[in-house]
C-alpha cells in the first residue's frame, strides 16, 4: 500500500507542476510559389509576421527557378555572387527562419531583377497569451494562480495525503 501511495503523491506533484508550465507554440509554415515573372516586394507584407522557428517553403519548377539567399547587397544588386546557400535541385526547398534578423532570398535565373526576390524579417516569438479570464478584465476570477501557488498547493496536497495514508 505504501508504493501505491507514494506513486498517487508522484502523479499529483507531477501533474501540479506541468500545470504551471507556461504553454508553448508551435512554428508556422509559409508555403511560397516561387514563380518566375512575379513580384514579391509585397508577400512578407501579407504573410507575415514572421518568428523566429517558423518556416518558408519554396515551391518551384526545377530548371526553371532556385532559391540563393544572398545577404542585403546580394538582394539588392540580385546577385548570386556570394550566396549564403544555394537550393536548387528537386522541386522544393524547406527553410527554418532560426535567428532573429532579416533573411535575404533572389532566383539566380536573371528573374531577380522581375521581382522574383524575398526578404523576411524574423522577430521573437511573442509572449503567450494569457488565459481568456485575465483578458476580459470585467469577468471576475475567483482564483489566479501563479505557478508558485500551483506548486506550494502541489506540495500540501502532497503532505495531506502522506498524513492520510
Amino acid at each position: 500500500m505504501e508504493t501505491g501511495r507514494k506513486a498517487v503523491c508522484a502523479l499529483l506533484v507531477a501533474v501540479c507542476a506541468c500545470a504551471a508550465l507556461p504553454a508553448t507554440t508551435t512554428a508556422n509554415k509559409f508555403s511560397i510559389n516561387w514563380q518566375p515573372n512575379t513580384n514579391y516586394s509585397d508577400w512578407p507584407a501579407k504573410h507575415g509576421p514572421f518568428y523566429k522557428g517558423d518556416w518558408l517553403v519554396f515551391y518551384y519548377t526545377a530548371g526553371q527557378a532556385d532559391v540563393i539567399q544572398v545577404d542585403a547587397a546580394g538582394y539588392n544588386k540580385c546577385d548570386a555572387t556570394n550566396a549564403i546557400s544555394n537550393y536548387s535541385k528537386g522541386r522544393n526547398y524547406a527553410f527554418e527562419l532560426n535567428e532573429t534578423k532579416t533573411y535575404y532570398f533572389i532566383c539566380s535565373y536573371g528573374y531577380c531583377f522581375g521581382g522574383m526576390r524575398l526578404a523576411i524579417k524574423t522577430e521573437k516569438l511573442p509572449p503567450p497569451s494569457p488565459p481568456a479570464a485575465a483578458k476580459d478584465k470585467s469577468a471576475a476570477a475567483p482564483f489566479a494562480a501563479s505557478p508558485a501557488s500551483l506548486l506550494f498547493a502541489a506540495v500540501a496536497v502532497h503532505a495531506t495525503l502522506l498524513r492520510m495514508f
